[in-house]
């Protein structure tokens, strides 16, 4: 423990569910009961809809929703933020489980939950190490393109359901051409209340933002199906849900099968944290707070491991819940505490009141829930921006609806990593001029107005100087002495953007410098860093060039090489 750390700090950091209760307000609790109900009227409906996507029983969609609430109200760090079934992470969920077994054994489902929990010792394995940071790993486009992507393999997926006719496996034109193909096996019932349950999501979403529509929607269905006859209008329903408390479901620890679901439940971490700190930042933009990316991990994986032992699925931190909160008052973690108790009470008294629910109903939700969170305007913006990033997004896309939803999002982190790699080994490096009536310095491309000095070289370089960058900046820097002539006599190098300094670097320095000085050229730096200046006087490179040739300012070794002109 540092010895600066109070004990009182440290259980407030590890239990954050003391700070808010603490501060908590008595005018805050209505807005907080009304919040809950709205979260439960929600998340009910979505919960056993989002089951689909998972490919498990309606039932542990509710499942799924009681124990991640709690696990993240009392570890969790977001004032705001609401943790449950989630569609992009659910569909990766059942990639994964149905490379082992197939859907609706019960072999699947116990290895569903069985996932939920390795995801949830991830996310604490991960927040122990306190890399929190590894989000960054996935940048927006990546996101966006996967999101994009995830939309239409989902709706595609649950076309089916929509319009009562059988699906298949594949990618995503597969089944696009399956259904094309067995258009003319469209029962009319089914596809009636299916499109209409849809319409009405519009509808409502549209109209009356305001009411849970997937709540309505589902009551509505429910209720006209079991006037008609439940299962005998031709339509398939839930069916009978157990009542009472969740059963325990230990995991399966055989450790083949733990190998194998590991890849899907890295992806899931990633892709999971990713979406929920960004929905948690968003939060605190509405709420306040403050966000703790490593306690987050810790919360997300209380909240999976819970979800797992009661026989649900995985949950992350959902914007699209997240802003039903917000949108309904909510002022902390108790409107989650509320909407458990609601979720738990729904459990264990109205699951009867479900049989007749249609599945097209559900697939309607599901596919309403993919349409709101798809954003086509942002992929027309980012073309704009950036052709490379759009690259990037479109083909996260191409890759999820040719290859596979892993596969797609596989490629995008890939490709975002080489990106990175690229743009840390290929800094920009770029010759300097004075601007006029300043003791300013810019690249002389973009600013023609820049005052350059014959005889003298002004080089920035453009980044650290490591063994990965050294040889691009020691190209691009004899290009820019061989386009000034072989006037200059002096090159003065800019290090107020290296950062870091490594052997490599400092070996290339010294080469380069000496082939400088065979060429009767000197070279002196100026702005350099204390660390990077502690590297290379280990290096060998002040002594190379002299401790007088190192300058606060790019001013002051201009003036030095006035000085020693007039001198």
């Amino acid at each position: 423990m540092p010895s600066g750390a109070h004990p009182a700090t440290i259980t407030k950091r590890q239990l954050p569910f003391l700070g808010w209760i603490r501060s908590y307000r008595r005018d805050w609790l209505l807005p907080d009961f009304m919040a809950g109900l709205a979260l439960w009227a929600v998340m009910v409906p979505e919960g056993m809809a989002y089951a689909g996507i998972v490919g498990v029983p309606p039932i542990m969609g509710l499942y799924t929703i009681v124990p991640p609430l709690i696990g993240y109200a009392l570890l969790g760090t977001s004032r705001l933020l609401v943790v449950g079934p989630d569609t992009a992470t659910g569909l990766i969920s059942a990639l994964t489980v149905g490379a082992i077994a197939a859907r609706g054994a019960a072999e699947y489902n116990g290895l569903t939950s069985t996932l939920a929990i390795l995801i949830g010792a991830l996310f604490l394995l991960f927040g122990a190490l306190r890399m929190g940071w590894v989000a960054a790993f996935i940048p927006t486009p990546v996101m966006r393109g996967f999101i994009e992507g995830l939309v239409c393999v989902t709706i595609i997926g649950q076309v089916p359901h929509l319009l009562g006719i059988a699906g298949t496996s594949g990618n995503f034109f597969t089944k696009l051409w399956f259904v094309v193909r067995h258009l003319q096996d469209v029962a009319l019932a089914p596809a009636v209340s299916g499109l209409l349950s849809l319409a009405a999501m519009w509808l409502l979403r549209s109209l009356v933002p305001r009411i849970p529509a997937a709540l309505v929607v589902a009551a509505l269905a429910t209720i006209c199906v079991g006037l008609l006859g439940g299962e005998a209008t031709g339509i398939q329903v839930i069916g009978d849900l157990p009542s009472g408390l969740p059963p325990l479901a230990l995991p399966q620890l055989d450790p083949a099968t733990l190998w194998t679901l590991t890849p899907g439940a890295l992806a899931i971490v990633l892709v999971g944290y990713a979406e929920a700190l960004g929905a948690a930042k968003a939060a605190t933009v509405q709420g306040g707070g403050d966000i703790e990316p490593n306690q987050e991990l810790v919360a997300h994986g209380a909240a999976n491991v819970l979800s797992g032992l009661f026989g649900g699925f995985l949950a992350v931190g959902s914007l699209s819940k997240t802003s039903v909160a917000i949108a309904a008052g909510a002022r902390s973690q108790l409107a989650n505490l509320v909407a458990a108790i609601f979720c738990f009470l729904t459990l264990v008294l109205l699951t009867p009141l479900f049989r007749n629910m249609p599945h097209p109903a559900l697939g309607a939700i599901v596919i309403a829930a993919m349409l709101h969170l798809s954003k086509p305007d942002y992929l027309r913006v980012l073309y704009a921006r950036s052709r490379s990033e759009f690259a990037v997004a479109a083909i996260v896309i191409a890759g999820e609806l040719t290859l596979g939803v892993l596969q797609g999002i596989g490629l995008g982190v890939m490709l975002a990593l080489l990106m990175l790699i690229y743009r840390a080994s290929h800094p920009q490096g770029a010759v300097l001029g004075q601007l006029p009536g300043t003791e300013a310095y810019r690249d002389v491309t973009l600013h023609p107005d820049a005052l350059t000095f014959p005889g003298l070289l002004i080089w920035r370089a453009g980044g650290d100087l490591f063994f990965a960058s050294i040889g691009h900046l020691d190209a691009e820097l004899k290009t820019a002495l061989a386009a000034s002539g072989p006037a200059v006599k002096h090159v003065l190098v800019d290090a107020g953007s290296v950062d870091f300094i490594d052997t490599s670097a400092c070996d290339a320095l010294l080469n380069a410098i000496a082939e400088f000085q065979r060429q009767g050229i000197t070279v002196a730096f100026a702005r350099v860093r204390d660390q990077v200046r502690e590297g290379m006087q280990l290096g060998g490179v002040e002594a190379a060039v002299g401790s007088t040739n190192f300058y606060e300012r790019v001013t002051d070794g201009v003036r030095a090489w006035h000085q020693g002109r007039q001198g």
